[in-house]
């Protein structure tokens, strides 16, 4: 009878079953951090605190403050574009945070794994 091709011994070499185990744990880290991610609010400011915005970790708008002074009904534009730049910075303030968590994760794969991530 022909042997199969394969692996000397039909299981995979320690370093492929290594490497799986090292994916898998990831994969329950990035899980995690996903979870917590959820929980977390971020808050920015626009016209020096005239507008405040809170967003969810998904992104969320959890919450729109606006100092009375700013609603000018002469002056709709201007609150829209603080409305605007307050939702912007906080979005990129969730994106600075998940991408900081995602490096932990993925920055020591380096080129052992190139287009994985």
């Amino acid at each position: 009878m022909a042997k199969r091709g394969g692996f000397p011994g039909g299981g995979m070499p320690g370093n492929m079953a290594n490497l799986m185990k090292q994916a898998q744990k990831m994969q329950r880290q990035m899980e995690e951090q996903a979870k917590e991610m959820e929980t977390k609010e971020f808050t920015a400011t626009a016209g020096g605190g005239a507008v405040e915005v809170t967003v969810s970790g998904t992104k969320k708008v959890l919450k729109v403050k606006l100092d009375e002074e700013a609603v000018d009904p002469d002056d709709v534009e201007m609150l829209e574009d603080l409305i605007v730049a307050a939702v912007n910075e906080a979005m990129d303030k969730v994106d600075e945070v998940s991408a900081s968590a995602m490096s932990k994760f993925t920055g020591g794969m380096g080129g052992q794994m190139p287009g994985l991530f």
